[in-house]
């Protein structure tokens, strides 16, 4: 199988007061980590923003400048599977730049559950969705531009539209899903010791 990794990093943060692919996570970036994690799953990594400013070189990958009329993560997943098309990957992988405790096993278990009447595998924890947390048929891709042009914009409601399965992981203490919304939440997940 050939893969594309994708990290979307393209939001506006507002909650963190802007700048989140920068802050500071152990002794990096959140976007230098999450590429350290998408490399240990493909040597072929991009990462999707609106403006290369929001990562500053703090990440030696090619960045995906999103499509200004596209609004929200579907815009990183746009210019994702444009990526991923180009590079000639069967696969897409879509990680989050504000999860820093994603799975060691994430790629596998995405793999296993992709049956094959569904277009995405979906990660969930706690009962919950995680449409950023992805792996894509590349060809899904071609259907995103009709789903953006209905006014709908959702990933969770793209990854329905084209067939999706879940590949759930355990509840826990520690959701591997976590992510980092507010400084606070930032504080809450920073490595220890």
């Amino acid at each position: 199988m050939s893969l594309a990794v994708v990290i979307l990093a393209g939001g506006e943060g507002r909650r963190m007061g802007g700048g989140k692919p920068l802050r500071r996570f152990g002794t990096s970036t959140l976007v230098a980590h999450a590429a350290g994690l998408a490399r240990r799953w493909s040597p072929d990594v991009a990462v999707a923003v609106r403006d290369p400013a929001q990562v500053a070189g703090a990440v030696d990958l090619p960045l995906l400048v999103d499509e200004p009329a596209i609004g929200g993560p579907a815009a990183g997943l746009a210019s994702a599977f444009a990526y991923a098309r180009e590079r000639g990957a069967e696969r897409l992988l879509t990680l989050p730049c504000d999860m820093p405790r994603l799975p060691g096993d994430l790629l596998r278990r995405l793999a296993e559950a992709l049956t094959p009447d569904a277009n995405v595998a979906v990660a969930a924890s706690g009962g919950r969705l995680h449409p950023v947390c992805a792996l894509w048929r590349t060809e899904a891709g071609e259907r995103l531009p009709a789903y953006l042009a209905s006014g709908r914009a959702s990933l969770r409601g793209f990854a329905a539209e084209v067939g999706h399965v879940e590949a759930a992981w355990p509840d826990g203490l520690d959701d591997p899903f976590a992510n980092a919304n507010t400084p606070d939440d930032l504080a809450a997940l920073q490595p220890r010791g």
